[in-house]
Order: structure tokens, then sequence, then C-alpha cells
């Protein structure tokens, strides 16, 4: 058999330290109040004081009746009695040291008016007087702590009884062992109960931060394997270009036709690099050459959209104000998603409602507005992370844009944004990320 190294003096003597320091403090500690329903945040505190009476109470009616003590020691004694009971509702281990402090002066008031068959240095009551003290040290304490007051407690009790219980007087270690194990105990099972259920809501609420945060990410990757399409193709367009520029001058220096060979291979360089990327966003297994890639949509085929909602039951009309005419690709896209997502919002959660569908081309800006009225049946649950407004907002603030939503007053709905058009200025507009680090 091997021996096993004794733990060195530091790790034998850290937990009686540490022991000592929670036994003797003042330090306070307040109950924990309840949360929900508000009302109920100081109930238990109420409840405590309307305890805290009766025990005084109780403790001067049996040193007057049971022992015939009186004078002004049994007011004393009934209301330091009192006071740790209401001081356990903010410094439980104080309260606890009153209490062994109240009880043994009662004690020592009692020994010599204790007749035959009287309980010593307990009174009748003395336990239940103090097993709410011990209750609320059990609720706020480790399971050590409270192990370790109910033990002294109960050996100071033993104590006494061997060195100093009158001859007459009767024991009732037994009883007060059992009061105070119950209480300790059922102390315990209610704080593990609260650590449990502040353990539960912790949790709650990092998954809800961490479904938000992952929403968030699934959105910008649905928006950018879009927009790669879009900068795919002008950086396709660049190639051609320049491959085809040296022929439409005539004699070209030699400098212009490096320069334009370095433009192509640039952009075949950056275009590759985009196919990489693009095959990385759209599947799972980017080197699957059975990924079909399809070109995105534009406002050009916002019939087809609105003519599939109007197929599903739901009635749209629409009206287009201004000059219409091509946009870039990235707000055509952004546009046609916006319009869709809140079609899709209608469809799904306002059944049986008129949908109205409004562009407005104005001389730099593109107005978009998608109302519904209120819905005349019940929308059925609908299963979803429900992240459809946040990749709405998500496109608009790409571009530098603005997006709002919000109910009417009418019991509708209504999705509205605005798009710069120019792409002069979208290209001053700094990247959300950027602005939002700034």
């Amino acid at each position: 058999m091997t021996r096993q190294s004794a733990p060195p003096a530091e790790d034998r003597t850290r937990l009686p330290r540490g022991l000592a320091r929670e036994l003797f403090t003042v330090k306070r500690d307040p109950l924990p109040k309840i949360s929900r329903p508000r009302w109920l945040a100081w109930l238990p505190h109420v409840i405590l004081c309307y305890v805290a009476i009766p025990c005084g109470v109780l403790t001067g009616m049996q040193l007057n009746d049971h022992y015939k003590v009186y004078g002004a020691a049994v007011l004393g004694l009934s209301l330091l009695t009192s006071a740790s009971v209401v001081l356990s509702m903010f410094r439980p281990i104080a309260a606890w040291w009153l209490g062994l402090v109240t009880t043994a002066l009662i004690a020592w008031v009692l020994h010599d008016h204790v007749g035959h068959g009287q309980s010593w240095p307990w009174t009748p009551a003395g336990p239940f007087t103090l097993a709410p003290v011990i209750l609320m040290v059990a609720l706020r304490v480790p399971p050590r702590v409270t192990v370790s007051v109910i033990g002294i407690t109960l050996a100071l009790n033993g104590l006494a009884d061997i060195s100093l219980r009158p001859p007459q007087s009767q024991t009732i270690i037994g009883g007060v062992a059992l009061v105070f194990g119950f209480v300790g105990i059922l102390g315990y099972a209610l704080r593990a109960t609260r650590l449990a259920r502040s353990k539960l809501v912790e949790q709650e609420t990092l998954t809800e931060e961490e479904r938000a945060r992952r929403t968030l990410l699934e959105e910008r990757s649905r928006i950018a394997r879009e927009l790669h399409d879009v900068v795919a193709h002008h950086m396709s367009v660049i190639s051609i270009q320049a491959q085809v520029a040296p022929h439409l001058v005539e004699n070209p220096s030699e400098e212009l036709k490096e320069n334009l060979a370095g433009i192509r291979e640039n952009a075949l360089e950056a275009l590759t690099e985009l196919r990489r990327v693009l095959g990385v966003l759209r599947s799972e297994h980017p080197d699957d050459p059975a990924t079909r890639q399809h070109p995105q949509p534009t406002l050009a085929e916002l019939e087809g959209l609105v003519d599939n909602v109007r197929g599903a039951g739901l009635d749209v009309t629409t009206e287009i104000a201004g000059i219409r005419r091509p946009l870039t690709p990235g707000v055509e896209l952004t546009a046609y998603r916006i319009v869709q997502e809140a079609l899709s919002n209608a469809l799904r959660h306002a059944p049986g409602s008129r949908v109205e569908v409004g562009i407005a081309y104005g001389p730099r800006d593109l107005h978009l507005c998608v109302a519904n009225t209120a819905p005349t049946r019940t929308a059925p649950s609908s299963p979803g992370a429900g992240h459809g407004l946040l990749g709405m907002r998500e496109r608009a603030g790409m571009l530098g844009g603005e997006l709002a939503a919000g109910p009417r007053p009418d019991g509708g709905y209504e999705v509205s944004a605005v798009l710069p058009m120019d792409p002069q200025e979208l290209s001053a507009v700094p990247d959300p990320e950027t602005k939002r680090a700034t």
C-alpha cells in the first residue's frame, strides 16, 4: 500500500479559520426579497416582525407564571428575545449570538427559581423562541456554518446541564436537538431551492442573450450571402472591362496595357476569394459541386411576390409613386427583402387583414411602407426564432438607411423604411460595426 502524504498545514488550518471568520462576524446579510410579485417583497420581513412579538411575550409570561420571576429583568429579557428575532432579518450570525446571550441570562436568572421537574437552562418555550433565529441563519449561510451554529448551541446546553443544572430540574436537550435540527434542515432546503432558482434565472438570461446573439449572426450571414453575389457580379464586370479596354484604344501604350492587366488580375483574384467565401457561407459542405447559385431578386420581381401572397389568402394592394428607375443592386435587394419579410409577417400574424404596399422613388431616397389592418382571424402559433424585424433593421442600417416598425391605432401593424439611393452617398456611409465601435 502506498502511503498518502498529509495535507499541508496551510490547507489543514484554512477551513477552521474560514469557519471562525463566518461564526464571529456582524456583517450585514439582508433577507432576500421576493421579486415577483412586487407586493410580496416585504412579506417575509413583516411575518418575522410579527413572530418576534409573541416570542418576547411568551418568554415574559413563562418567567412570570412558571418560575415566579418578576421585575425589570423579565421585561429586559423579553425585549432581548424579540430583538434577536428582528435582528436576524439583517445580521443572522449576530442575532444568533444575541439569542445565545439572552438564553444564558435567562438560565442565570432562573437558576434559583427552578422547581421540581421544571426545565433548565431553557424555559419550555425557549427552544421555539430561538428557532426562528436559527432558521434565518440556515437560510443565508453555507450548511457547514449552520451545522456549527446548531452544534455550538447544543454543546453549550450540554455543558450547562453537566456543570450547573439545579438538582431538581429536568433537562430537555433531546427536544432542543430535534427542534433545532428540524429548522436547520428546513432552512437548508429553502436556501438550496432559492440558490437553484437564482441559477436557473441566470442561466435563462444567458440563454436568451446567446439566442439573440446567434440570431443576429445568422441574419447577418444570410445578408452576407446575398450581398456577396452582388459584389461578385461587379468584380466580374471589372475583370471583363479591363480585358476589353485595350482593344478600344488605338495603339495603347505598354504602360496602359500593363495597368489594365494588373486590374484584371487583381479582379480575378478577388473574384476567386469571393467565390470561396460564398461557398463557405452557402453550405455546410463548401466543396459540394451541387451547390446551386441563384440570381438575387430586385424590385422588378415585386409583382410576382405580391401575387404569391395573394394566392395564400391575403388581400394586398400596391402603389408606386415617383419616377421608377433602376437602383444599385444592394438597394434593390434590400428593398425587396424588406417588403418580402413584411408581407410574410402580415401573412403569419394578421390572417384576413388588408395589406398596402407603398414604394416611393424620391430624388435621393427610396421610401418603403408595408401596412396591414387588424386581423380578422386568430393567428395560429408560429414556430421560429422571430428575427424578421432584426434582419430588416440590419439590412437598412447596412446601407445607411432607417427602418421603423410598430402597431397602428386601428390594431394593425406598419413597417416603413428609408433607403438612400445615391451611390456616392452610399460609399460614404460608414460600416455599421465601425459606427458602433466609435
